[in-house]
């Protein structure tokens, strides 16, 4: 008798070899169906001796159930099992059986089964059963194993005797629309589940479980024969199932463990697998991850329109009534869904393709596509050629979408799910499913350009004032919204390329507007969106609103109003369609006062400094005078002040430090005042003390300690020797009240600065997967502004905790002083602006050796 241990080795080296044949031949789908039979019948195989071993009771059964019962299992998925008793035999008391059922199950975990396993009678399976849809769903593909195969087969005749299909069909969509409410709706996640995701393995086999219970079938091919499909789709079907398939097996087998996620550690290594290898201008994981999007986009297509039919024959309904709609002879409302009248419509008139969207916005109450108008376009795809998009009926038809009053979003989204938007706008093809790695965008190319253009067409609706009060107030007053629209179309479509995507999105786009008939005035505008969508936000975040230079050289390049608001509204909706991470109330603040500042200097009122500060000094006197301040008890602390001090700060920040300091201005000891910030994110922290070359990076150290990330500082020092720093910091903690913490930072941040001693070591985060799958080589520049009183010190690199503290300590060493910090976190790149001057930075060696040190704290951890 073969031993534990030798069955053990037996199983686990028989489970290797398989895994390492398929690893080692060419990869293929039928290379993956094989591996998954073979590793089911090694299951099966093991598991038969385990049984005959156990001396289990007379009568019972063993099936496999689950993934398992379909006779595929991938490298590491569990191992699903029933152990069937007859009715009256009691598994839980003690007694032969109860020993035997345990010892099988023991045995099974023993040689590496990573089972799971239930034990039930007859009686109990079927009442479990009708109560609980996961128990009929491992049911309906429960295979028999070893035992009495007369109690399984009686086992399945009662429960597909008891089974409802309505009731089943229903249960399942319910739980189908919530798992993909769990992953975003999307299968265009950066790290997909190629199982659970929209367009993942999960939702075809949700149709055959349907198809299953209803007794349609369990095969694609039955289904067709059924007319549930036709024979092309059910092609379609099997094909981008089993690419789907030999991905995850891939994964499995790279992995070595259970991984259903292509998460950023490993989608190199299985792209790698397959044979793939990284280019200049693309990486081996983007080739294996748009394989992946195309056969997750042909699922979730394919997945609605059998979905739509399966419905409508295990509901036994009649083909909802068909209303015609106003105007429209091609097209029907059959249950407020947009049918076509005839199948084969787009055979017949390719030009009613684009059609189907533009009536799908404009008929209030149509809330998607019959089963019928998704099947049309799939099989219309061969029509969408050259020669179509080209057609100057298709070109008008695309303009009236665009300048259609509502319905951009939603018309457009379902353009890209049935693949008609990337075969009218060739150049949106190339970026269908195309990846990011730039560590602060959360979604593909695609999928972010179609959020930018929700975030763009939400400013023109009403019921989304409260999100962008600013931007819906613009939006009111613009003139032609479709440029807008066309600009957030093309901004990112030549990502990916190699160059300048924007310069080369620009030529798309003038191209486009061209071809659709815009005057040269629209397309200038166009062009200019596109080719400068990330110069607003470089210009706020990166350099100093208080420089009259920087505010001329903007407004000149942007040339007059109607440019800077649509730049303005573009470059917010850019932002926000990014990563829900990147964008936060001290970005939108910085943007908005790029604005204001700009549209007075386009009015023919440029910059006026002096004036500008006396205005901010008269509202803080105002302000002090409703908090009873008497008059002129700012002036001390105002006296000892430059003048890039008023102009940095506004009238409520000059008012708040005023009455915080105004009985420390010669104080020895620091003082530091903080407030909920303003702009209704994060503190707002006023710190006061006598100067000394490494203040900033206590200040810094200590926000690093306490959990802080500063959005913002700016830095001054006062004609007495005193520095009078604010920050706007944030804890990142979605459920901190930052008003309780106010407290706690004025006293403990005070304690650190007057404590002195050594600056500690900055510590060393841990670096999220993403920063360590795709590292982001730092670059720093160090050169002297215009007037060459200062440098301007620009640092770029990943983002990581106690990085600022690292950079404050690099600065404090070699005596330099900050006189202003501009801090921009992009998702998980971080691009920091600071302006320094110091005796250091005068003599070249000393600045190499600074650049170098920089260079060395910002590095990642090997």
């Amino acid at each position: 008798m073969t031993t534990l241990a030798e069955r053990r080795q037996q199983f686990k080296s028989g489970k290797q070899a398989l895994i390492d044949g398929f690893l080692a031949e060419r990869p293929s789908q039928a290379g993956a169906e094989r591996l998954l039979r073979r590793l089911a019948r090694h299951v099966d195989d093991t598991l038969r001796a385990l049984w005959a071993q156990a001396g289990m009771p007379d009568g019972a059964s063993l099936a496999a159930v689950g993934g398992y019962g379909r006779g595929e299992l991938f490298p590491y998925s569990d191992v699903d099992v029933l152990v069937l008793l007859p009715d009256g035999v009691e598994a839980y008391q003690p007694g032969a059986a109860k020993t035997a059922i345990e010892s099988f199950i023991t045995s099974c975990w023993d040689v590496g089964l990573e089972i799971g396993s239930s034990v039930r009678t007859l009686a109990e399976c079927l009442s479990e059963s009708a109560g609980d849809v996961t128990i009929q769903t491992a049911l309906l593909e429960a295979r028999p194993l070893a035992g009495d195969a007369g109690l399984f087969r009686a086992m399945s005749a009662r429960f597909m005797q008891a089974m409802d299909p309505k009731a089943f069909f229903r249960a399942k969509t319910l739980e189908s629309l919530q798992r993909h409410t769990k992953f975003d709706d999307t299968p265009y996640a950066l790290e997909p589940n190629c199982k659970e995701s929209p367009g993942g393995l999960r939702d075809l086999q949700m149709l055959i479980w349907v198809a299953r219970a209803a007794g349609f079938g369990t095969t694609w091919k039955a289904l067709a024969q059924r007319g549930l499909i036709t024979p092309f789709e059910s092609r379609q079907l099997q094909r981008n199932e089993n690419q789907l398939r030999l991905i995850r097996a891939r994964l499995h087998a790279v992995a070595g463990r259970r991984e259903d996620r292509l998460v950023f550690d490993l989608q190199t290594a299985v792209a790698q697998s397959f044979g793939f290898e990284s280019t200049p201008s693309q990486r081996a994981s983007e080739v294996l991850m748009r394989r992946y999007y195309w056969a997750a986009k042909a699922v979730t297509q394919l997945h609605q329109i059998l979905l739509l039919n399966l419905e409508e024959q295990i509901n036994e309904s009649e083909p909802g009534v068909l209303r015609p709609i106003e105007g429209q002879i091609d097209f029907l409302d059959r249950g407020r869904m947009l049918e076509v009248a005839t199948d084969d419509l787009y055979l017949q008139d390719p030009h009613a393709i684009l059609r189907t969207f533009l009536v799908y916005q404009q008929t209030p109450g149509i809330k998607g596509l019959s089963a019928s108008t998704l099947r049309a376009l799939y099989n219309a795809r061969g029509l969408m050629d050259a020669a179509w998009r080209r057609d100057p009926v298709n070109r008008a038809t695309f303009m009236a979408m665009l300048r259609h009053h509502e319905g951009q979003t939603h018309a457009f989204r379902l353009m890209n799910q049935t693949s008609v938007l990337g075969r009218y706008l060739w150049v949106f093809r190339a970026i269908v499913g195309q990846m990011q790695h730039d560590l602060f965008h959360v979604y593909t190319v695609d999928q972010h350009i179609l959020m930018v253009l929700r975030n763009v067409r939400r400013f023109f609706i009403p019921e989304h004032v409260h999100e962008y009060p600013f931007c819906s107030q613009l939006a009111a007053q613009f003139d032609a919204p479709e440029l807008l629209y066309i600009a957030a179309l093309f901004h990112d479509v030549a990502k990916g390329r190699g160059g300048d995507h924007s310069e080369l999105g620009a030529v798309e786009v003038k191209r486009f507007c061209r071809q659709h008939g815009l005057s040269p005035q629209d397309t200038a505008l166009c062009v200019f969106l596109v080719e400068h969508h990330l110069t607003m936000s470089r210009v706020a975040q990166k350099e100093d609103l208080a420089d009259p230079d920087v505010i001329a050289a903007f407004a000149a390049k942007v040339g007059d109003t109607r440019r800077l608001t649509a730049l303005y509204l573009l470059t917010v909706a850019d932002i926000r369609g990014t990563s829900p991470k990147v964008w936060n109330a001290w970005k939108g603040k910085l943007l908005e006062d790029l604005y204001r500042i700009t549209l007075r200097a386009l009015g023919g009122a440029p910059l006026n400094l002096d004036a500008e500060i006396e205005t901010r000094k008269q509202e803080a006197r105002q302000d002090l005078a409703l908090h009873s301040q008497l008059p002129g008890t700012e002036e001390p602390l105002w006296k000892t002040l430059a003048v890039s001090y008023f102009a940095r700060h506004d009238g409520a920040e000059l008012a708040w430090h005023a009455r915080s300091l105004w009985r420390h201005v010669e104080t020895i000891v620091p003082v530091v005042r903080a407030r909920p910030s303003p702009i209704g994110e994060g503190l707002q922290v006023l710190v006061y003390a006598p100067d000394q070359p490494d203040l900033f990076a206590r200040i810094c150290g200590y926000f690093d300690t306490a959990g802080f990330s500063i959005l913002d500082a700016k830095v001054h020092t006062t004609r007495k020797g005193y520095a009078l720093d604010t920050f706007q910091a944030i804890r990142p903690e979605a459920d901190v009240h930052h008003r309780d913490l106010v407290p706690m930072v004025e006293q403990k941040l005070a304690a650190v600065l007057q404590a002195g001693g050594p600056l500690p070591e900055p510590r060393r985060g841990r670096l999220s997967r993403r920063v360590k799958s795709f590292p982001y080589s730092p670059r720093i520049s160090l050169r002297p502004d215009e007037r060459a009183t200062a440098w301007l010190l620009t640092i770029s690199t990943s983002d990581r905790a106690g990085l600022l503290y690292a950079i404050a300590r690099v600065l404090a060493r070699h005596g330099i002083n900050l006189q202003l910090a501009k801090i921009s976190t992009l998702g998980e790149r971080v691009e920091d602006t600071f302006l320094v001057d110091g005796p250091a930075l005068q003599h070249n060696k000393a600045q190499l050796q600074i650049e170098s040190e920089l260079l060395d704290a910002v590095s990642l951890p090997a």
